[in-house]
Formats: structure tokens, C-alpha cells, sequence
């Protein structure tokens, strides 16, 4: 029989990326799922294995995961979205007897908390220095101007320039934020993968050429040592098994250092796949319990990304159960 894997988030780039990859592969049976019925990623698979379910944040959520294992015969979850990995990082083991193919608990909540995902990885030399705006930082002598961000959040939300002391001070205490050191160079996504002794496999460097919506729309991949090895480095430090995005800045000394880890698989997932590191499925291999190779090499290409029509009959659009939740996906 064929291990049957389900993908949500089926509706992101990074699901539909997921999907492509492993329906290229004939041992697996891919289902996808998503909570929006106009999903593109759904109308890869065949009808039969189309599904719904709640948003993340949904209380209902992991239980509808549940029922799906138990109905559709599941021996892998792989999500794709930041809140749903948070919702059922604490309870995998309800998926029972599927596997989540996701990093730990506490992977997740470090790389989600940017005060202490900086604290983490300190050792490694490679994470500029954080501290909590208020009292911690104002003790602190600053190199002006500085930079200031939400210690939870993702994208560029909340991000504002400290340009000098009064600004510091004028910082509002009610926003959680925290005070970095300004990195004003070059910035690089590295895609990471490491196994369940958290060897890392590979790590891939690219850049963002061009970035539409948070999301790179161009650029390429890129042979760095000092990006692979600070991306491992990161990787080893937060105990990362499984997929996750390293991003990386270039400091006022031109060192790459630590911007934010995304433990998920990234939007632009196929330029990493085309390079040749097929991170989806030696994911599948990884929390499958299959052998792995020590490493994988890559090499230097470049992607563009455009939009791409799926056109399926009106009667085989799935009807949207959560609609009016589409946000919160």
C-alpha cells in the first residue's frame, strides 16, 4: 500500500510546493486540505482526496485533523501554516497513529519568540544583539540608529527605526517589543533541513530579488560557506528536526547574522527543489524513519514566479465551511 500523506494549507505557496513535489513520487498518496474551497493546491489531487477543514485557530481544529487520520487511513501530516503548527505542536500525539512531520514544541516556540530565539542562538556568535525595549535597553550603549520590532509577529509589521537615544526612549512599553543592533546589508533566506540527530543535511542560501507580498517572487540560489554554515549553525542551536527557514542579514561588518527563523517550509520552496534538494520529501523520509543521505548538494539556479491557472468544473469547487474565517489561515 502506499503511505498516504495529507498537506494543508493547500491554498499557500508553500503547500502547493509540497503537493508538486511529493505527487511526483509513486509510493505516496498525497491528500490535500485546506479551509478555503478555492484552495488551488486542492485541484492538484484527485477530487477524492480533497478536503476541508477548520482555521488554525479554530478550537475544532485538531480534532477534525484526528478524524481525518482515522477516516482517510493518514500515516503523515505535513502543515504548512505558522498557526496551525502551533495548535497541534502540543498535541501530536492525537493524531495518532499519524505522524506530524513538524519540528518540536520547542522548536516552534523559540523560533516564534524573536527575544528568545536571539537568546538561543547567542552562543553561536551569529545573533546580533536583543533586548526587551524599556529599562533593558535603555541601559544599553547604542550604535544609532538601531532597529525595534513586535517580539511576536511575522513580516514586517510594527518594525520602525530607533534613529537616536530620544527615540529610544519614546519607544511604548505596551507593544512588546525589542531592540536589535541595525543589520543594514544584504538579506538571504536559507532553506534548512536536519535530521532527528539534527545533522543538517543542507542548507541553501538564495536571494530575494524581487519580493511581492512578503513573499520572493525572483532570485536565486546562491554557494555561500559563511550563509550555509551561520544557517546551520542557527539550525543546530534551536534543536531544529525537520524543515525551516533561516533568514539572514548582512551587519555593519558585513558578517551574515540571525534576522528570523520561520520553522515551516518556505513560499519559495521550489527554487530550492529545482536546485536540488527536494526538501518536501526527504521530510517525508525523515519523520517516515527512512534512511537519509549525510548530505545534499545543491547548485547555483534562478527562478522566476508568475501566476498559473488550475480550471476545474463549477460542481468539483468545494463549498468553504469557514469562509467568512479566510484570514486566520
Amino acid at each position: 500500500m502506499p503511505t498516504r500523506v495529507l498537506v494543508t494549507g493547500a491554498g499557500g505557496p508553500a503547500g502547493v510546493a509540497v503537493i508538486r513535489s511529493l505527487l511526483r513520487r509513486p509510493d505516496l498518496e498525497v491528500f490535500a486540505a485546506d479551509m478555503d474551497g478555492w484552495a488551488s493546491g486542492l485541484y492538484l489531487v484527485p477530487a477524492e482526496r480533497r478536503r476541508l477543514v477548520p482555521p488554525g485557530r479554530d478550537d475544532s481544529f485538531v480534532q477534525a485533523l484526528a478524524a481525518l487520520v482515522a477516516d482517510d487511513e493518514l500515516d503523515l501530516v505535513i502543515s504548512t501554516v505558522d498557526v496551525e503548527l502551533v495548535a497541534v505542536a502540543d498535541r501530536r500525539e492525537e493524531l495518532a497513529p499519524a505522524v506530524l512531520a513538524a519540528p518540536s514544541s520547542d522548536t516552534l516556540r523559540v523560533c516564534l519568540d524573536k527575544l528568545a530565539l536571539a537568546e538561543r542562538c547567542a552562543p553561536t556568535g551569529r545573533s546580533p544583539r536583543t533586548v526587551a525595549a524599556g529599562p533593558d535597553a535603555l541601559a544599553l550603549d547604542w550604535e544609532f540608529p538601531a532597529f525595534a520590532k513586535p517580539r511576536q509577529g511575522a513580516g514586517s509589521r510594527g518594525i520602525r527605526m530607533v534613529p537616536d537615544r530620544a527615540a529610544l526612549e519614546a519607544l511604548p512599553l505596551d507593544e512588546d517589543l525589542i531592540v536589535q543592533d541595525l543589520l543594514p546589508g544584504d538579506e538571504y533566506s536559507v532553506d534548512v533541513i536536519a535530521d532527528a540527530a539534527g545533522n543538517v543535511l543542507a542548507a541553501v542560501p538564495r536571494t530575494r530579488a524581487r519580493v511581492d507580498s512578503g513573499v520572493a517572487i525572483a532570485g536565486r540560489t546562491v554557494h555561500d560557506a559563511e550563509l550555509e554554515e551561520t544557517a546551520a549553525a542557527i539550525a543546530r542551536a534551536i534543536g531544529l528536526t525537520g524543515v525551516a527557514n533561516v533568514q539572514l542579514r548582512r551587519d555593519r561588518a558585513g558578517r551574515a547574522m540571525l534576522l528570523e527563523v520561520n520553522p515551516r517550509f518556505p513560499g519559495a520552496l521550489p527554487l530550492t527543489i529545482s536546485a536540488g534538494v527536494d526538501i518536501p520529501s526527504l521530510v517525508v523520509d525523515l519523520f517516515l524513519g527512512r534512511d537519509l543521505p549525510a548530505t545534499v548538494e545543491f547548485r547555483e539556479v534562478a527562478a522566476v514566479r508568475f501566476l498559473e491557472d488550475i480550471v476545474v468544473e463549477v460542481a468539483d469547487v468545494l463549498e468553504s465551511a469557514h469562509a467568512g474565517h479566510q484570514d486566520d489561515a
